[in-house]
């Protein structure tokens, strides 16, 4: 029988020096030491003791990584790049400018609605163009592909899809996400909110888009943000344009990108990126630095319509007529001052087809590094991509770049040194006596049953004079003071803080009194 090399002989030979020697047919003899029951535990223990003392250094040396000993040292607590918190003061002013806002989308007839802050990742794919490298894909957690949502359009475009409506007009308000380079006192994060007004429907040519336009008027006057301009163009004029200068096709949405970025770059870098990056000729990029320095109103719509190269373009006419007809809608909406006809906008998002526009500052000092503070256009294919039968359901929205309007308000109030209410309070309930707790959690309920905003100190005999700096300090304008006189004689003192004005008002009239007050101021 054939023995393998590792096939070790079952016979061993003994000999007189403590030696037991093991004959294999191929490697001849081995020889190995007898060893004693306690020489062996004591190998044992020894080797356990060196795979203990490895992997305690192992975690001695994952400690030390994580920050020594009390895991501390090395940690730094901090929000996540690209976001921030907002304090009382700052989110006072959140608030009211989303209240201007939501008042105005309400004012046109919007309604509301709500999607998730993730998406199937299959969503979102294909939507937005070059920008896409800027969606936070989540870990694959061995289910569904999911990413954060990247603005609030595609979304509403899957909802419409879902569930099969075919007109709303809506406005939504909330956080999206995107993997950007932030620059924070600029207004632009990774996590920020966006303000939505879309309306969808088949409905007669530029009235809807009109009114959208209208929407961006309101808002940014109603902010007193100083002067804007809302920037207008059309996606079939750009492609007209790319076409009549020799773009060839398949580069139309890539030179769009790099059009979109003459508001952060000069001609020259703009020129620079087409030719050497993007392999556009020299003539063609000439040509289109030509066109993009045009802006104007309908006459220059006019104008355009008589031009011998994009007269011959079916897309660019279309468009060209659409903006003419914009105009005449915006003269009867009374917004024509603001508006320019302007064939630099591009927009770099692949879902616009039709009308493009984008609000922004005029002011050197407002607009500084801000960029736009509002933007959206007409995105009639959208829908149809997420619908089983790819029907279209025409749409038009507008985007408020509150972030960016919130930087600025923000400054505004640092630069004014203007005092900002973190509270609503309308009267605090305070009591010039000790013992008097039970009195004035009495009438704190009797004006929260009523309706008013109050509060009560949380001790039982705090001072007057620190409940009244507490007043002064959060613009508080009323002081309901009582005393042992004062419950005696059935009135309550109420204190103007203001004025330091005093007058005792009965203690049945107080409500009636305080709503008053609080009403004319």
């Amino acid at each position: 029988m054939r023995r393998n090399a590792g096939d070790v002989s079952t016979t061993p030979q003994t000999h007189c020096d403590s030696k037991v020697t093991f004959v294999d047919t191929n490697i001849g003899q081995l020889t190995l030491p007898v060893v004693s029951r306690g020489e062996q535990e004591s190998l044992d223990n020894f080797l356990v003791s060196v795979q203990i003392d490895e992997e305690v250094a192992k975690l001695l040396q994952l400690k030390a990584q994580l920050g020594g000993e009390d895991g501390k040292h090395q940690f730094v607590l901090k929000t996540p790049k690209g976001t921030r918190d907002y304090n009382p003061k700052q989110m006072a002013i959140r608030e009211k400018v989303f209240n201007t806002i939501i008042s105005c989308f309400k004012r046109h007839g919007a309604e509301t609605i709500d999607t998730p802050v993730f998406e199937l990742k299959e969503t979102l794919t294909g939507k937005y163009g070059e920008d896409s490298k800027l969606i936070y894909d989540l870990k694959d957690q061995g289910g569904e592909l999911l990413s954060l949502r990247y603005d609030l359009t595609v979304p509403f475009a899957r909802y419409l899809a879902m569930n099969k409506i075919t007109n709303i007009k809506r406005y939504h308000i909330a956080k999206v996400y995107r993997r950007d380079n932030p620059a924070m006192t600029r207004g632009r994060y990774r996590e920020f909110y966006q303000c939505d007004f879309d309306i969808a429907g088949q409905y007669d040519a530029m009235i809807p888009d009109a009114e959208c336009l209208k929407i961006v008027h309101e808002i940014l006057s109603e902010l007193q943000l100083g002067e804007f301009c809302i920037k207008v163009n059309d996606r079939r004029i750009l492609d007209g344009m790319f076409a009549v200068c020799g773009v060839p096709d398949e580069k139309f949405r890539t030179i769009c990108s790099t059009v979109d970025k003459l508001d952060k770059m000069s001609w020259e870098d703009v020129k620079k990126e087409m030719v050497n990056e993007k392999g556009l000729s020299e003539e063609a990029a000439d040509q289109i630095g030509e066109y993009v320095s045009m802006r104007g109103g309908m006459d220059l719509a006019e104008r355009l319509l008589q031009d011998q190269k994009m007269c011959q373009n079916k897309q660019a006419c279309a468009g060209l007529s659409d903006i003419k007809l914009l105009f005449s809608y915006l003269q009867l909406f009374q917004v024509t001052d603001k508006v320019v006809f302007d064939l630099s906008l591009a927009r770099g998002l692949d879902y616009y087809t039709g009308v493009i526009y984008e609000a922004v500052l005029t002011q050197a000092e407002e607009s500084a590094g801000v960029g736009s503070v509002a933007g959206g256009g007409r995105y009639d294919g959208l829908v149809g991509m997420f619908d089983p039968k790819g029907r279209k359901v025409p749409c038009v929205g507008v985007s408020i770049g509150i972030e960016r309007i919130f930087s600025i308000m923000e400054q505004k109030a640092e630069a004014s040194a203007e005092k900002v209410r973190t509270t609503e309070v309308q009267v605090m309930v305070a009591s010039a006596q000790k013992n008097l707790l039970e009195e004035r959690l009495r009438l704190v309920t009797e004006l929260w049953s009523a309706g008013i905003k109050a509060e009560v100190m949380y001790k039982k005999n705090p001072k007057l004079l620190s409940q009244l700096q507490h007043c002064e300090e959060g613009g508080v304008p009323l002081v309901a003071i009582l005393g042992e006189q004062e419950l005696k004689d059935g009135v309550v003192k109420l204190r103007v803080v203001s004025t330091r004005e005093e007058v005792d008002i009965s203690r049945a009239d107080l409500i009636a009194e305080i709503k008053r007050r609080t009403s004319e101021a």
